[in-house]
C-alpha cells in the first residue's frame, strides 16, 4: 500500500508549493524558480543584458570614439567675386590726399547736374572736364579765413602763411573787384566766398573721377596700374589718340580697341593693363587677384546668363563658377573642394547611426553613453542603498527617541524640493567650470543623498515587525551586540525587500540622470549620456530634420527602464512566499 503512494506521488506533477517539493527546493532555488517562470521578468533580463552588453562591450569592439569628430572632402560654393554694371565715375585720389565719401557724393551730384564746381565744409571743389567720362579734380586748400564786415575784412590768424599788409591789401582789392582769385609773390591763390565769409586758398589737384577701370595683367603691378598718376597718363594718351605715353620714367604703348577699351604694353611688349568701361568686377577677398583674362569670361557669362568654367593657370586646374544675380548686382561663386565636418550626416555604412551636430559617431556615442547612465543609476542605488539600511535599520531597531529623531531627520530631507537643489547645483558647477567626469561623480554623490529616504522607512517598518520575532529573542539572549543584531539578522531579512526596491528604482534613476542632462545639468561635452544625447531635441531643425540625433537614445532610456520594471516585478513576485503559479 505505501509503495503504491508513493509511486502516485512521484508520478503527479509536483508544484512548487507543494510540500513535497519544498523539503527538495532551498530558499533560493524557489525564488529562482518562480523568476524563471515569469516570461516578462526573463524579456527583462534579456533587455539589461544586451543593454550591458552593448554599452560596456560595445565600446571596446566599436572602432569609433565618443569624442571622435569626423571629417570629410565637400564641394561648397563660396563667393569668390562681384560684378556690377559701371553706371557712373569711380575715383582715385592723388598720393597723399584722401577725399572722403560725402565729399564724393557732391562731386557725383555735380558731375550729373553739368556743375563744374562743388564747396563743401569751406572747400571749393573744382571739375576739370579732360575728356568723355573723364574728370580731373581740383581742390582749394584753405590757407586762410577772412570775416567780411561793414567795417573791412579782417582775418583770423594763420600758421599756413605769413598775413602781412602786403598780402591782405591784394586780397582785398581782388576780392572788392569781384574777383576769383589774385596772384602774390609769384603764386596765385583762390577766393572761395561764402555769406560774410572768405577764404583763401592754393589751387591742387586731387583727384580723377572716369568710367574706365584699370586691370593689371600681373598682380605685383596693380599698386602701380591703380595710382593717380598711371591713369592720369593713359586715359590722357587715350582720348588724345596717342599711342605711347611715360610715367614714373617708364615709356609704354597703348593699343586702342574702341573709345571704352584699350591694352597698355610695356617696354617689353608684355600686356601690362586693361582699360574697360563695361562692367566693374571686384574680388571678395584682399588676397585674391582676378587676372583681365578671368574678368573678360566672367562678362560673356553674364551677359550670355550661363555658368562658365576658368582654367588656373598657376595650378592648371580648371575651375566651375556660377553666376547668380542678385538685384543689381552679380555673384560669382566658385565651387571648390573643402575639409568640412561631418555634421548631422545621415545612417550610412560607415557611421551606421550618423553622426550629430558636432560631426561623432551616433552609435559610438550611444555606447559610450550607456556606460554611464547605467553607472549613474547603479552607484546611486548602491549610496542611497547603503544609507537608507544604517538609518531604517538603526531607527527600526532601537525605537523611542532615537527613532523619532532620525524619522524627523527623515521628514527634513523629503521636505528638499529636489529639482530645484538639482537646478541650482548645476548653474553653480556650470559656473565654476567643474570638469565633465568630476561633474559625473558629483552628480551621482547628490542623487544619492536625495533619494534614500523611502529605502530608510522601508527598512524601518520591516525591522519593528521583525525585531518582535522568536528568532530575535533568542539573539538577545545570547548576548550578541546590537550591530551584529541588526546587520547579522535583521538586515539579511529585509535584504529580499531591498532587492526589489533598488531594481525597481534604478529605473527611475536613469530617468532623473537623463532628465538632467536633458536640461543641460548633467552630462556635459565631450562626455556622453542617453540623456545629454536626447537634448538635441530642443532644437527644432535637429528634432525636424535629424531624427536619427535623439530616437535612439530616446528608445534605449525607454527600453532598459522597462526592462529594469520587468525584473523589479519578477523578483517581487518570486520573494513573495505566498506567490502561487
Amino acid at each position: 500500500m505505501e509503495d503504491n503512494t508513493e509511486k502516485k506521488v512521484q508520478g503527479e506533477r509536483v508544484a512548487l508549493d507543494d510540500v513535497q517539493r519544498v523539503k527538495v527546493l532551498s530558499p533560493g532555488m524557489m525564488v529562482y524558480k518562480r523568476f524563471i517562470r515569469n516570461k516578462l521578468a526573463i524579456v527583462g533580463m534579456v533587455i539589461l543584458v544586451i543593454m550591458f552588453l552593448f554599452s560596456f562591450l560595445g565600446g571596446f569592439l566599436y572602432p569609433y570614439g565618443q569624442a571622435q569628430v569626423f571629417k570629410g572632402v565637400d564641394f561648397v560654393e563660396l563667393d569668390y567675386a562681384v560684378a556690377t554694371y559701371n553706371t557712373e565715375p569711380r575715383f582715385t585720389d592723388m598720393e597723399g590726399v584722401t577725399t572722403n565719401s560725402l565729399v564724393r557724393a557732391q562731386l557725383l551730384k555735380a558731375l550729373g547736374s553739368g556743375q563744374d564746381k562743388v564747396i563743401y565744409d569751406g572747400v571749393e571743389y573744382v571739375i576739370n572736364k579732360e575728356g568723355e567720362d573723364f574728370y580731373r579734380i581740383g581742390g582749394n586748400n584753405p590757407l586762410a579765413e577772412a570775416d567780411v564786415l561793414r567795417v573791412g575784412i579782417r582775418f583770423k590768424p594763420s600758421d599756413k602763411i605769413a598775413l602781412t599788409d602786403e598780402f591782405v591789401a591784394a586780397f582785398t582789392e581782388s576780392y572788392e573787384a569781384g574777383d576769383d582769385a589774385f596772384d602774390f609773390g609769384g603764386e596765385t591763390y583762390q577766393i572761395v566766398r561764402e555769406s560774410r565769409k572768405a577764404t583763401v586758398a592754393a589751387y591742387q589737384d586731387l583727384a580723377l573721377a572716369s568710367k574706365l577701370i584699370f586691370d593689371a595683367y600681373d598682380a605685383a603691378q596693380s599698386a602701380f596700374i591703380q595710382s593717380y598718376e598711371f591713369k592720369y597718363a593713359a586715359q590722357t594718351a587715350l582720348n588724345t589718340g596717342d599711342t605711347a605715353f611715360t610715367c614714373g620714367g617708364r615709356s609704354f604703348t597703348l593699343e586702342i580697341n574702341d573709345k571704352d577699351n584699350a591694352t597698355v604694353y610695356d617696354e617689353s611688349g608684355a600686356a601690362f593693363a586693361n582699360l574697360a568701361a563695361f562692367m566693374i568686377i571686384p574680388p571678395v577677398g584682399s588676397d585674391i587677384f582676378l587676372p583681365v583674362a578671368f574678368k573678360q569670361v566672367v562678362t560673356e557669362a553674364i551677359l550670355d546668363n550661363k555658368q562658365f568654367f576658368y582654367s588656373d593657370t598657376a595650378t592648371g586646374e580648371e575651375l566651375r563658377f556660377d553666376v547668380q544675380q542678385f538685384n543689381a548686382n552679380y555673384r560669382i561663386k566658385s565651387a571648390k573642394s573643402t575639409e568640412v565636418i561631418l555634421l548631422n550626416q545621415p545612417p550610412s555604412a560607415e557611421h551606421p547611426m550618423g553622426t550629430d551636430h558636432n560631426g561623432m559617431d551616433m552609435l559610438a556615442r550611444l555606447m559610450y553613453g550607456g556606460r554611464v547612465s547605467l553607472t549613474v543609476g547603479f552607484v546611486v542605488v548602491i549610496i542611497e542603498t547603503l544609507i537608507g539600511v544604517i538609518i531604517g535599520g538603526v531607527s527600526g531597531y532601537f525605537g523611542g527617541w532615537v527613532d523619532t529623531l532620525l524619522m524627523r531627520f527623515v521628514e527634513l530631507f523629503n521636505a528638499i524640493p529636489a529639482f530645484p537643489m538639482l537646478i541650482i547645483l548645476g548653474s553653480i558647477l556650470e559656473a565654476y567650470r567643474v570638469e565633465p567626469m568630476m561633474r559625473i561623480y558629483i552628480l551621482m554623490l547628490i542623487l544619492g543623498l536625495l533619494y534614500w529616504t523611502n529605502i530608510a522607512r522601508t527598512v524601518r517598518g520591516q525591522i519593528l515587525s521583525l525585531r518582535e520575532q522568536d528568532f530575535m529573542v533568542a539573539a538577545e539572549a545570547s548576548g550578541i551586540s546590537n550591530s551584529r543584531r541588526i546587520f547579522k539578522h535583521l538586515v539579511p531579512n529585509v535584504m529580499p525587500l531591498l532587492i526589489v526596491n533598488a531594481t525597481m528604482g534604478l529605473g527611475g534613476i536613469i530617468l532623473t540622470e537623463a532628465t538632467l542632462s536633458f536640461l543641460g545639468l548633467g552630462v556635459k561635452y565631450p562626455l556622453a549620456s542617453w540623456g545629454s544625447i536626447s537634448n538635441a531635441a530642443t532644437s527644432v531643425t535637429v528634432m525636424t530634420f535629424y531624427p536619427w540625433s535623439w530616437i535612439p537614445a530616446g528608445i534605449l532610456i525607454f527600453t532598459t527602464v522597462l526592462g529594469f520594471n520587468f525584473v523589479g516585478d519578477g523578483l517581487r513576485d518570486a520573494f513573495d512566499p505566498k506567490m502561487k503559479r
